[in-house]
């Protein structure tokens, strides 16, 4: 065998090793979602009768209809005002050179270290005190200023690979800044700003800590809230609690299928340019 041939056998079976990997946890969710309520599970046993009713019983008594379009209006709300603050901002960074901001790139590159565990208490009182608690509006602001460092470091290193020579020509040819943003770059971004939009959908989507800590109302909270109304002091029903977490990642897995061909074009461009 060849040293090329080898090469591509030894890829494949680590990408399919990663591939099992990966597959397998989830297909140990569906096959533990589709056995007897209350069942006990070991491993990968194949139920004995396919309990599809789980999902309609794991949504009704988690009371998903509310939980659910509560992640809606917040991920509606947190995406499209992240996406847009985040590309108006690496926009300057990267093309108009605005006083101090290097520091302000630096700043927003600290901003990704901050874990959220750091910030929440304090973002609790201070929300508190201007009356956003217990409100989506409030939930919305917090991620959406949460999201930002990543936001701005990802659309800036889009911004800064593209030539500069586009940029010159259009401004010769008597464009505006945001003419320039709005008919030459965001054409040409649809890729990064997919991602970008897919990865703030996943976060907010999945968002947990910070939505319990501002979130008194349990109608208010979000679908992974749901989860906990399967886990119990002395006993978790693992079929219902598997069942409510297909329905948590569903949204998510759907968005990627939908978006999969700009999402993955996305990440490697960033792993090529970045």
């Amino acid at each position: 065998m060849n040293p090329s041939r080898t090469a591509t056998v030894a890829r494949y079976l680590v990408l399919s090793a990663m591939a099992v990997a990966v597959l397998l946890p989830f297909v140990s969710i569906v096959l533990a979602a589709l056995h007897p309520s209350g069942a006990q599970i070991s491993g990968l046993s194949l139920p004995t009768t396919w309990s599809w009713s789980n999902f309609a019983d794991a949504w009704r008594e988690a009371n998903f209809s509310h939980l659910v379009l509560s992640s809606v209006i917040i991920a509606a709300g947190v995406v499209p005002l992240a996406v847009v603050l985040a590309t108006l901002a690496a926009y300057s960074l990267a093309t108009l050179d605005p006083l101090g901001g290097r520091a302000m790139s630096v700043a927003f590159v600290l901003g990704l270290t901050l874990p959220i565990e750091l910030v929440v208490v304090a973002l609790y009182f201070d929300l508190r005190q201007v009356g956003l608690t217990n409100s989506y509006l409030g939930v919305i602001l917090a991620e959406t200023a949460l999201f930002m460092p990543f936001g701005v470091y990802w659309m800036q290193n889009h911004f800064a690979s593209i030539p500069r020579e586009l940029l010159e020509a259009a401004r010769v040819d008597g464009a505006g800044s945001l003419s320039i943003l709005g008919r030459v770059l965001l054409p040409i971004s649809w890729p990064a700003l997919t991602t970008l939009g897919l990865l703030y959908f996943m976060w907010s989507w999945n968002q947990f800590l910070l939505v319990i800590v501002l979130m008194q109302n349990p109608d208010l909270r979000t679908a992974p809230a749901g989860l906990g109304f399967f886990v119990g002091q002395y006993s978790t029903n693992i079929p219902l609690l598997s069942a409510a977490s297909l329905i948590v990642i569903g949204p998510i897995v759907v968005l990627y299928l939908i978006f999969q061909r700009n999402f993955v074009s996305g990440i490697t461009q960033g792993a090529v340019k970045g």
